[in-house]
């Protein structure tokens, strides 16, 4: 199994840059990240051609300070789509795979609709060779994020329609309010377009906790599945001293 460090958590300390190349150096197979706006460009991409790195995705912007996302928001349609639009430029110009499309706090119908419009909208705008990817959060950490649930998304993924558009499958979330992560991986397989993880209540590394990560990433894999899994931990200590788990996967 190959495995993809989201740089939003590890080795959050250190530029952009210089965290795809320690990323490289801890034998990780691919990078993620969050917000990457405030960095240049060229930068990264002169960081990823360094280390031959992928960058599997990144983030639209969360908006104002406490919000987390914007594209559920029916009264903030004008800055959804100007924020798919920026998460659209920075991905063409780095060559990232997937656009993860926040939606923000907001429920009911309305935002709903305003949701489902604006995915429209970053699929037409947005280059075939990028994924959309629409992420469950879970309420104890989130509380009133518009996506809250597996089910959820897969209904509003039947509803849209459109190729290209797909679950970001996280296991610490999805761990957190539902369970079963085996059985829902496998049923949800073919709407899924990234898999994420961390360890289950305290979100660190993936070596402790509820969840047992080897008996789930062993089902992964049997699933056929082969592209990089995303580390979206929070470190308990320091990224270096916690990499353990990584090899012990690996065998």
């Amino acid at each position: 199994m190959k495995f993809s460090a989201n740089l939003g958590f590890l080795w959050a300390d250190r530029s952009l840059p210089d965290a795809i190349r320690a990323a490289k150096a801890a034998g990780f197979d691919a990078v993620e990240c969050h917000w990457p706006y405030d960095v240049p460009a060229s930068a990264v991409r002169a960081a990823l051609d360094e280390t031959g790195l992928p960058m599997l995705g990144l983030n639209t912007v969360r908006g104002n300070p406490g919000e987390n996302g914007l594209c559920a928001l029916p009264d903030r349609k004008p800055e959804a789509r100007a924020a798919i639009d920026q998460a659209i430029d920075y991905a063409v110009q780095i060559g990232a795979g997937a656009i993860h499309v926040m939606c923000g706090f907001a429920e009911g119908p309305q935002a709903e609709a305003t949701f489902l419009e604006n995915l429209r909208y970053a699929r037409k705008a947005c280059p075939g060779s990028i994924t959309l990817l629409i992420e469950p959060l879970n309420r104890h950490d989130a509380p009133g994020y518009f996506l809250h649930s597996s089910q959820q998304a897969s209904a509003l993924l039947e509803k849209l329609g459109l190729p290209g558009v797909k679950l970001m499958f996280d296991c610490y979330h999805i761990g957190r309010t539902e369970g079963d992560l085996v059985t829902r991986i496998r049923d949800l397989a073919p709407i899924i377009g990234h898999i994420q993880f961390a360890a289950v209540p305290d979100r660190g590394e993936p070596d402790r906790g509820e969840i047992n990560y080897a008996f789930v990433i062993d089902a992964i894999e049997k699933l056929g599945w082969t592209l990089p899994l995303g580390a979206e931990y929070k470190p308990r200590e320091t990224t270096d001293t916690g990499l353990g788990w990584l090899s012990d996967m690996r065998r």
